[in-house]
């Protein structure tokens, strides 16, 4: 996988029968430190991914282009009297409403994995949590945009868990994870964390 930022974009000319496309055009100046690469893309590509000038944008190994989303999860546990569980939600909007997923969300500019996680749970869910050690960066292609996605530990250190975008949500013990319906990438960690301690 290359991963690039789109630094500039050009609107290619209509009705350009020479290049072979039969839809608007645009052509796409990517830099990866010292390598420069010109693709032309169909602006509606564009459009249907939300590629902008500044953004990245990967190849996957079968050379298709993505857009490039980064974004925290955090596995937040508690002690229960059966034992320590993990907090997931159930996404309350778009294709994937209802599928379930841990909670986090995307990094804004000039923040750190961490703070990002923290802002996010705040903001979605009020609390306010610690998070600890980086469980495993998991890369993801969905159809329209390549994910990466920090996950880390964390745990509730003031506040409560009430749910501002989520449709639903459950503490589960390891045994309880095969039982939801898991976004595809969050499937990739609910593997791990199957066989992986719940401690910090």
């Amino acid at each position: 996988m290359e991963i690039y930022i789109v630094n500039q974009i050009t609107e290619a000319d209509y009705g350009c029968e020479e290049s072979g496309h039969t839809e608007p055009t645009a052509l796409l100046k990517l830099k990866m430190e010292e390598k420069e690469r010109w693709i032309e893309v169909p602006e509606r590509i564009l459009k249907e991914q939300g590629i902008q000038e500044g953004k990245k944008v990967c190849f996957t190994s079968e050379g298709k282009m993505l857009k490039y989303v980064r974004v925290v999860a955090a596995v937040i546990r508690h002690y229960f009297e059966g034992g320590e569980k993990i907090f997931a939600t159930a996404r309350g909007y778009g294709e994937y409403k209802g599928w379930w997923e841990f909670p986090g969300g995307k990094i804004e500019s000039g923040e750190t994995p961490k703070e990002a996680l923290i802002r996010e749970i705040k903001e979605e869910l009020t609390a306010d949590i610690k998070v600890y050690d980086l469980i495993q960066t998991l890369e993801y292609d969905y159809p329209d945009f390549h994910l990466s996605m920090d996950c880390f530990w964390a745990e509730v250190i003031g506040g409560k868990l009430e749910l501002k975008e989520a449709e639903d949500a459950r503490w589960l013990s390891r045994g309880e994870l095969d039982s939801m319906k898991w976004l595809p990438a969050d499937q990739i960690l609910v593997e791990k964390l199957k066989n992986e301690p719940i401690t910090l």
